[in-house]
């Protein structure tokens, strides 16, 4: 797997958003990924040192659709934490 299929999305919530005053990172990743290959992915897209890798995976939520019922994708998320002084700009003007 190449090192840019790695990385899918950042994940914008109101908790990720507060985790990067800390150097913490949010980001949907391939489900078959490693925690090294995440971690060498972020490093060669954002030239930041990573210093910690946490990962999950997320199951897919049920969802009705009137009578019928069906499951969403599961996905799997990385938490990635940046070395003191490194940051990654998400959005262009922030």
């Amino acid at each position: 797997m190449h090192s840019f299929e790695i990385l899918r999305r950042p994940i914008i919530t109101e908790k990720s958003t507060l985790m990067q005053d800390q150097g913490r990172y949010v980001f949907e990743v391939a489900t078959g990924s490693t925690k090294h290959q995440i971690r060498k992915a972020v490093q060669d897209a954002f030239d930041v040192t990573v210093t910690k890798v946490n990962t999950m995976n997320m199951r897919g939520k049920s969802k009705r659709y009137g009578p019928r019922t069906t499951l969403q994708k599961s996905w799997k998320k990385a938490i990635v934490t940046l070395s003191p002084g490194d940051t990654i700009t998400i959005f262009e003007g922030v």
